[in-house]
């Protein structure tokens, strides 16, 4: 018998682990960096926005396990996207049905399509950071001021200031990512396994 909450085990399995891992590199003081730098506000948004992400595709997770487990036991909402589908299917043409397959297709995979955007938006977020980080360094640059020994001090404290801010925002912007894609891999899956039951389902009513 298939585990009935195999999908949100994997989930919370996953972020878990991420989870570990960032209080490991916290705990060996790996953050305090990224804590205190310059723009810290710019890498906290980044993080909210993941967080957003990460609510969005575990709500999702639960979704998906519940109308799988719903699917399964024959008791789904009347309300529910799948009853309507296997209610049509089992008065329709093979024709009918390829199409109705086709529709709901789309409308199961539609409802991931936000976390995706989610993920990508974090990257683009790092980069906007990385930009901005080497305004700031680039705006040290500056060969009047680079000449007197007196301004050398400012000029590189500047220079490490932009960087410190580009490699941070990239950083937190790749690696939060990577986590949040990780859980959309699973939600994909889950998707497409929900997506094949039903059509299965349907189907085999409409056979029956």
């Amino acid at each position: 018998m298939q585990f009935q909450y195999l999908l949100l085990t994997r989930f919370i399995v996953i972020n878990t682990f991420f989870g570990a891992l960032v209080l490991a590199a916290f705990g060996q003081g790996w953050l305090d960096t990224m804590i205190s730098a310059r723009l810290a506000e710019l890498t906290l948004i980044i993080v909210a926005v993941f967080f957003y992400g990460l609510v969005a595709c575990g709500w999702k997770i639960w979704r998906l396990t519940m109308e799988s487990n719903g699917l399964a036991a024959g008791s789904l909402p009347n309300d529910n996207t799948l009853t309507r589908y296997l209610d049509h299917v089992e008065i329709s043409d093979s024709q009918s049905r390829a199409l109705q397959a086709g529709t709901l297709r789309l409308e199961l995979t539609d409802r991931i399509v936000a976390v995706r955007h989610i993920a990508n938006t974090l990257i683009f977020l790092g980069l906007i950071g990385t930009v901005i980080g080497f305004i700031i360094a680039l705006s040290a640059v500056d060969p009047n001021i680079a000449a007197d020994a007196e301004n050398v001090a400012s000029v590189i404290a500047t220079l490490i200031d932009g960087m410190s801010v580009a490699l941070n925002t990239t950083l937190v912007g790749a690696t939060l990512y990577l986590w949040l894609t990780v859980n959309y891999r699973v939600l994909t899956s889950g998707t497409v396994s929900l997506i094949a039951e039903v059509i299965y389902t349907g189907e085999r009513r409409a056979s029956a």
